[in-house]
């Protein structure tokens, strides 16, 4: 068995390889050759945190497994990740346990994976502007997304607080300097999306994060945040003025975000907005921006076979590159 830690994914796994991966996952699931079951979540004992089972198959590369992740918010006080995760891949050959990976890193690396991708298909090849939503354990990875596909110049931060905003300029310039990008704290979430050519937020908020009206026409928008239906970040007004808005999952961003859940129970849309998925885009099956004023959105609530491709590719390259610790059970 096969043991990954951050250091050793991150020794072997870039962002691009992160992206391109999830484009694989995109693709399998639209296809049809993925199954999920549905994820199980129980309370600990005394309501001090949360334990989840994420299992998924994807076909095409006949691999099985399963991200745990606990949220135990009281571990912050003892040094400890809040939400720690660990991802088990499965033999395809004899069941057996072939892997056990560093589940938080995983889970960073393919959701901002699911920015990058989107970012790719559907913002203006000559975006030069980014606005980034939140600061917290996912953004800088996002950053990363997005400057990977795209060669942005400036990439404006807000955060409801502003020392999290320079903590987090601070911690990301040399990341960004790679890029070519300088960062800059935005005054307000006015001045972040004034002229955005791509706007990615990545929040808890249970109301809008920006206003819908001021996304300048031609913007992409990305909404990473709002995994559940008490969730909200993204303004229905630029969900309404978007030609096309895409889903990574359309069943499952129908059953759980916010963002979608929310406008559509107070009348101003219904389903059909969704003009498809990710996969369905990647597989020429239905058309992407259609313009270069038209705004572009794409929601994700993320599915655990994005998980297991990830896992999967990643013990690929780690097994090439001889980086791990193999143990016997």
């Amino acid at each position: 068995m096969l043991v990954l830690s951050r250091s050793d994914i991150l020794s072997v796994f870039s962002m691009r390889d992160a992206i391109e991966a999830d484009k694989k996952a995109f693709v399998l699931h639209s296809q049809g050759k993925c199954r999920v079951p549905l994820r199980i979540n129980f309370d600990a004992a005394d309501e001090k945190g949360q334990y989840l089972f994420m299992p998924a198959y994807a076909g095409g590369i006949d691999r099985a497994g399963i991200k745990i992740v606990s949220v135990f918010p009281g571990n912050a006080a003892k040094g400890r990740p809040s939400v720690p995760a660990t991802v088990v891949l499965l033999d395809n050959e004899t069941g057996e346990v072939a892997a056990l990976i560093e589940g938080t890193t995983l889970t960073q690396l393919r959701t901002a994976a699911i920015a990058g991708v989107a970012t790719e298909l559907l913002a203006r090849p000559d975006s030069s502007v980014g606005a980034l939503f939140g600061t917290g354990g996912q953004a800088s990875a996002q950053l990363e997304a997005i400057l990977t596909v795209r060669s942005l110049k400036e990439v404006r931060v807000f955060d409801i607080s502003p020392e999290r905003v320079e903590a987090f300029i601070k911690a990301n310039e040399a990341l960004a300097g790679k890029f070519g990008a300088r960062l800059s704290a935005a005054p307000s979430s006015d001045g972040a999306v004034d002229g955005a050519d791509v706007i990615t937020a990545v929040t808890t908020a249970t109301k809008p994060v920006f206003d819908g009206t001021k996304v300048k026409a031609g913007a992409h928008v990305n909404g990473i945040g709002a995994y559940t239906p008490a969730m909200q970040e993204l303004p229905p007004e630029v969900i309404e003025r978007a030609g096309r808005v895409f889903a990574d999952n359309g069943e499952a961003v129908l059953a759980e975000a916010g963002d979608l859940i929310k406008p559509m129970k107070e009348g101003r849309f219904g389903a059909g907005i969704i003009a498809g998925e990710l996969g369905q885009l990647l597989l020429g099956e239905i058309e992407g921006r259609r313009s270069a004023e038209e705004i572009t959105v794409m929601k994700t609530v993320g599915f655990a076979s994005l998980d297991v491709v990830t896992a999967y590719e990643i013990v690929e390259k780690a097994l090439a590159a001889g980086v791990g610790k193999t143990i016997d059970l």
